[in-house]
């Protein structure tokens, strides 16, 4: 059992060679978004540029992408036609996730049929290291093996509806069903809560850095970005769990003491500059 510490930053935040170059820190792919939901995307992008990763690249339904690619002249856009997701966007985003590194799939993508059908084709055959959360992980549900040597960011919910176990607030429960989890899916597995639970096939890690104030929208695909970003330049998934819920975390610490139940999931990106200093 590890216990993640500020120390895991040294070994992935180490010095920049002087003669760094674009594209040596990873090229994030984001799939997300809908007609209703443009924040999730979002939030995985902005988070990710935070955490170090030269470029994200968020393919979303074009409403979804035009808001997204207004919010900041650092997103990279790319509009699909419609709403929602389909199988018909499946073959065009393949063709997107060329020369990327990794790619976090999910957020605010919806749960129709359709949509699910697109995600789990998408996983089958992206060929990039992934970060599968939010609606991505309830497509699972109908075929968990493919998360298979992927990073699963789970809720309570979610981890339910991945693996039919529903945990309690006991910690050493939650334990045992995350890494019973991981060994059956044969992937890690990053359980979210007041404690982190982090497991894959070998190891399990805990994280108790974390704020009450942290359950606002949003959080959360902060810290799939967070990860996507590590994921993109080469980190491991399990390093590159734990590192995100650290990181995620303490600047949820840093954003609490400044703005309490005000918090929001921008005041926390805001945050995570200083929590990789800390």
């Amino acid at each position: 059992m590890l216990l993640v510490n500020k120390n895991l930053l040294k070994t992935v935040y180490t010095k920049r060679d002087e003669w760094s170059k674009k594209y040596d820190f990873g090229h994030l792919l984001v799939i997300g978004g809908s007609k209703l939901y443009s924040g999730s995307p979002a939030f995985n992008a902005l988070a990710a540029y935070k955490a170090g990763v030269d470029l994200v690249t968020v393919v979303a339904p074009e409403r979804a992408a035009d808001i997204i690619a207004s919010f900041s002249p650092d997103m990279i856009a790319y509009p699909l036609k419609g709403d929602f997701l389909t199988t018909k966007h499946v073959n065009e985003i393949l063709e997107m996730s060329h020369k990327k590194t990794a790619c976090v799939i999910g957020g605010g993508l919806g749960r129709n049929k359709e949509t699910f059908q697109a995600i789990l084709q998408i996983i089958q055959k992206i060929g990039l290291p992934l970060v599968i959360d939010a609606d991505a992980i309830h497509a699972l549900q109908l075929n968990p093996i493919l998360a298979r040597n992927h990073l699963i960011t789970a809720n309570n919910k979610e981890f339910f509806v991945l693996t039919g176990m529903s945990p309690t607030f006991h910690l050493n429960e939650r334990i045992r069903y995350v890494e019973e989890a991981a060994r059956r899916i044969d992937a890690t597995i990053l359980l979210k809560g007041h404690v982190d639970v982090i497991a894959n096939s070998i190891y399990t890690a805990i994280n108790k850095t974390g704020s009450v104030y942290m359950t606002k929208g949003g959080m959360g695909d902060i810290l799939a970005g967070i990860a996507g970003a590590l994921l993109a330049r080469g980190i491991d998934n399990f390093t590159a769990a734990c590192v995100a819920a650290y990181v995620n975390g303490k600047a949820g610490e840093l954003a609490a003491r400044k703005h309490g139940e005000s918090m929001t999931a921008s005041d926390l990106l805001k945050e995570i500059e200083n929590a990789i200093k800390c």
